[in-house]
């Protein structure tokens, strides 16, 4: 994610600026998560609240060893800050969970877009820079008997809502319910969500307004604490709600994300 790979070019398109809606896609992250809290009235303490609670999940998944079967160690490059020297470096485990984070500690964080909405939005209650990969692997069950590979879920259905670019964060609440009407259940059903943690903001919203239970939303934490690279988060979140399954002996699982789509 801190590697832009369009790092150079321009960042839009002339059309971009041709309509009112699509104008509001040139502006910032920040911004959109400023429009959710003000226009749905989500309070900074909710905000802090929640993202703390990602990181307490992530930080107990991580000392009981959830995690490590997602992970697969690899070598990285480092540069010394001091020194410039190059070495390298074998990463096992995920370096953006803050351990002991709490909502008061949050709390005191400054915010990261003082010049929009309530600017209740900070480093704290969104999610992370994060550079990371994920991979997962489809196939039909047929194949996948054939070659003996252990089967961790299955896809029922996949559901797409569009929204108004200036809030694009809640897309989860117009498209899960979708997701569930074509699936045939209700979100009664469901027994683990996954619901992108990019800004507190939409991840309060999504799951108040959708009326879910906390105690099964990101059970192991979610972006807030372990990073958003982009396009990577949702393999990573679709990899651990198939694991979480064995664990939560669940029947459906429920993935969600938002996106920004220029």
């Amino acid at each position: 994610m801190s590697f832009h790979p369009d790092n150079g070019a321009p960042p839009f398109s002339e059309e971009i600026k041709a309509h009112p809606s699509a104008r509001d896609c040139s502006m910032p992250m920040g911004w959109t998560s400023e429009n959710v809290a003000a226009e749905f009235d989500v309070s900074r303490a909710e905000m802090d609240e929640y993202a703390a609670l990602s990181f307490q999940r992530a930080e107990r998944a991580d000392k009981a060893g959830i995690f490590t079967d997602e992970i697969v160690p690899f070598t990285a490059f480092v540069n010394d800050p001091d020194t410039g020297r190059r070495t390298t470096k074998i990463v096992t485990k995920d370096d953006g969970i803050r351990y002991g984070t709490t909502k008061e500690s949050l709390s005191k964080v400054r915010p990261a877009f003082p010049q929009w909405g309530r600017a209740q939005t900070t480093g704290g209650n969104a999610s992370q820079i994060t550079d990371g990969a994920a991979a997962v692997m489809l196939m039909r069950r047929s194949k996948a008997e054939e070659l003996g590979v252990r089967i961790l879920g299955k896809h029922v259905t996949t559901a797409v809502a569009g929204l108004a670019p200036r809030i694009m964060g809640i897309g989860p609440y117009y498209a899960i319910p979708v997701a569930l009407e074509l699936a045939g259940i209700t979100k009664d059903d469901v027994d683990v969500w996954e619901i992108n943690e990019a800004f507190a903001s939409q991840y309060v919203y999504c799951i108040k307004g959708l009326g879910l239970d906390v105690e099964k939303v990101n059970v192991n934490g979610g972006a807030i604490a372990l990073g958003h690279p982009l396009d990577k988060y949702p393999g990573k979140r679709d990899r651990s709600s198939a694991l979480i399954r064995r664990g939560f002996f669940t029947v459906y699982r429920c993935p969600s994300d938002c996106y920004w789509i220029q």
